[in-house]
């Protein structure tokens, strides 16, 4: 029996999955405390203040508009003001001998679904005939939607399909490597499927791009704030380093500091190594370690390197771009996308971009030096002003922990939310969702694991097909 006071539910980790479960869980009553080891909010979607640049930098996380639940989530919480909406992309092409870079645009025009992007793909010099064709007769695979098993590679896929190199190169690394964070045979077609499926094929609007225009931290903050009003209990810089099942039945958590908390449900929202960390603390012979430990030497890590870069001058236009032969896969001109945010006092003149390199595997053993040089050096093929600008500051982040790769037939050990039982929960986007590593798959998560929880539903649907995609 709990008394008044004490929580029902104990949520280790104020990441999306946290937080998530912390508002529908909140919304219907539910005593809640979370508990987040960091003093800022948002999981690996977060931002801080960076000591030496004296700035607030981030890695930069992308939403589409086929992701239902984060939208959701965004709008119950009024952040969804601070989304910077774009329906068009813009795929770039280094320039030679010194000149501009070679722009496609692929955006939806006024056909219907599945064809409402196919004008300008048929217009996007960045692809020839033969290219257009392989890509179009690949895609009539997830025209019905993507594979229902995970166990093919997309590298056997694109073999299979005969896709041209420079397909390869202009449109589905981009857009693949980008998207899941991992090289092609770390990735199955069953999630690079859905990819396409959900953003490129079923709707115009499951294809617009949405980037928040503020630090991460800052953006998540007001879903953080919603779960508070809801009466959720928020206790940051709470590092918990035990977790245990009483002879009560209570689950107990242990803080670095010593502190206890006790509930009768335990859910740990963290990613899969930090949920390692805490089974590992329960008795060996325990039938919530025995069901899920098992599941977590199945997974492995993919890393993410973003470059932040102050330049005394405007290089670029462009708001975002994909960066084609290249290793920097996006450019954010943050200049642009926060301009309608208010500015710090002390902001610099000039403009603010972020690179940010996919599956940065090489680039974790490359010094500050080389990859500052490489990346500008790169850069300045797309964008030839970046020669005569002034580079005022730049910090990098290397993040060798940014997501989990969804190999091959990793579907069949990503555990249910309940999976461990006995009032022990799991959400992150690792586990179960239906989804890969992004933050809709996190949202899903606590989403999914609140249900388990409490019997109610809080999934939002997915987008219907629009057009044509209906019948199909």
């Amino acid at each position: 029996m709990t008394s008044a006071n004490q929580p029902e539910v104990l949520i280790v980790g104020a990441g999306l999955a946290g937080l998530a479960a912390a508002v529908a869980l909140s919304k219907q009553g539910t005593r809640i405390a979370l508990l987040e080891r960091k003093p800022y909010v948002g999981g690996r979607a977060y931002s801080y203040a960076h000591p030496a640049l004296e700035e607030v930098i981030d890695s930069q996380h992308v939403l589409l508009g086929c992701c239902t639940n984060l939208i959701d989530l965004c709008q119950l919480s009024g952040a969804d003001k601070h989304i910077r909406w774009y329906d068009h992309y813009n795929f770039l092409e280094p320039g030679t001998a010194g000149g501009p870079a070679r722009r496609s645009v692929i955006g939806p025009s006024g056909l219907p679904s599945p064809g409402h992007s196919s004008l300008s793909f048929l217009r996007a010099s960045m692809l020839s005939l033969a290219d257009k064709s392989r890509i179009a007769l690949g895609l009539l695979e997830f025209m019905r939607g993507y594979p229902a098993t995970d166990d093919e590679s997309f590298a056997a896929w694109l073999k299979r399909t005969k896709q041209t190199q420079n397909a390869i190169l202009h449109f589905w690394e981009p857009i693949i490597v980008g998207a899941l964070n991992d090289t092609f045979d770390r990735c199955s077609t069953r999630y690079a499927g859905q990819v396409f499926y959900e953003s490129f094929l079923k709707s115009a609007q499951g294809g617009r791009l949405g980037i928040p225009a503020q630090p991460l931290s800052e953006f998540y903050a007001a879903v953080a704030d919603l779960a508070e009003q809801q009466g959720t209990e928020m206790h940051l810089r709470t590092s918990v380093d035990r977790i245990e099942r009483l002879s009560n039945g209570l689950w107990q958590t242990t803080a670095s500091d010593g502190t206890r908390m006790q509930a009768p449900k335990l859910l740990l929202a963290l990613p899969f190594e930090q949920v390692q960390r805490l089974l590992v603390t329960l008795d060996e012979s325990s039938p919530q370690r025995e069901r899920t430990l098992p599941l977590m030497q199945h997974f492995i890590h993919a890393p993410i390197t973003t470059l932040h870069l102050w330049f005394d001058r405007e290089v670029t236009e462009l708001e975002h771009a994909a960066l084609l032969e290249t290793r920097i896969q996006w450019v954010f001109n943050k200049t642009l996308i926060r301009r309608f945010e208010p500015a710090p006092a002390d902001s610099l003149p000039g403009q603010y971009l972020e690179l940010c390199i996919s599956a940065s595997f090489a680039e974790l053993h490359d010094t500050r030096e080389q990859l500052l040089a490489s990346s500008l050096e790169e850069l300045a093929r797309f964008f030839p002003a970046v020669k005569q600008a002034t580079l005022l500051k730049s910090g990098i982040l290397k993040e060798a922990r940014a997501t989990f790769s969804v190999v091959p037939g990793l579907d069949r050990y990503r555990p249910a939310q309940d999976v461990a039982g006995d009032g022990l929960y799991l959400a992150g986007d690792w586990t179960q969702t239906g989804w890969p590593s992004t933050m809709e798959g996190a949202v899903r998560s606590g989403r999914l694991a609140a249900e388990k929880i409490s019997g109610r539903s809080f999934v939002t649907a997915d987008l219907p097909g629009s057009g044509l995609m209906r019948l199909l």
